[in-house]
């Protein structure tokens, strides 16, 4: 019996055309806010993984043209991939003066509102798949804040996907991961990580172009809660 086709289009440069390729594909995965591939990866989205913490969250929330978004309408299922309990434990904290202007550490209950009044099924992934994900990298739970060190929403769902598509039933193509950006991000043990997968089972990864806007974090904007 021929295998399905698991898609993960990650958000950096496709270095051409991929739209064909991927909305054939039997499942389609995303991630946040795609731009880069807007308009060369398709729109075929089945999962949608959300980092629900942060400016990022932040600013998809208070722009109203985010929730009818051609990715986010095609959505079948969306899932926020930092429990509360996790934030709490192992995610950088605003100040109290970035508190008093409103900034957050997580959007959980907003986001489950957005998504739901644009008809979204959504879903939270428990604290322990955090905890599990930063293990599976070789990340010390007890040093992450201390460390800076956080994995990307695009490494939990590729995880998570994995875990429930095997490879006796599933083939599997990887595109738009260049594994840079934001500074505190763990790319290189997560492209590690995902090379090692490929090696496991049929995986192809496609090469990405370069992306020339890296983000760096603002550490004197954060504290650590006490």
């Amino acid at each position: 019996m021929a295998k399905k086709k698991l898609f993960i289009v990650g958000n950096g440069p496709l270095l051409s055309d991929m739209s064909e390729q991927v909305d054939a594909a039997d499942h389609v995965i995303r991630f946040n806010e795609p731009k880069a591939s807007i308009g060369m990866s398709g729109t075929k989205t089945n999962w949608l993984f959300v980092c629900n913490t942060g400016k990022p969250m932040e600013r998809r929330l208070k722009d109203p043209k985010y929730p009818t978004s051609p990715i986010v309408q095609a959505a079948e299922f969306v899932f926020l991939v930092s429990h509360p309990t996790a934030v709490q434990k192992y995610s950088l904290k605003p100040s109290l003066w970035a508190r008093i202007k409103g900034r957050r550490a997580e959007w959980t209950w907003a986001s489950l509102t957005m998504y739901g009044d644009a008809g979204k099924t959504v879903a939270i992934l428990p604290p322990d798949n955090y905890e599990a994900g930063c293990l599976e990298l070789g990340l010390d739970l007890s040093v992450l804040l201390d460390d800076r060190t956080f994995p990307t929403t695009g490494y939990f769902g590729i995880r998570y996907a994995l875990e429930r598509m095997p490879a006796e039933t599933w083939d599997v193509e990887i595109a738009g991961f260049g594994w840079q950006g934001w500074q505190n991000h763990t790319w290189d043990q997560e492209r590690e990580w995902v090379h090692r997968k490929a090696e496991e089972r049929n995986i192809k990864i496609w090469p990405a172009g370069e992306d020339w806007k890296p983000k760096y974090a603002k550490k004197d904007r954060y504290s650590r809660k006490k």
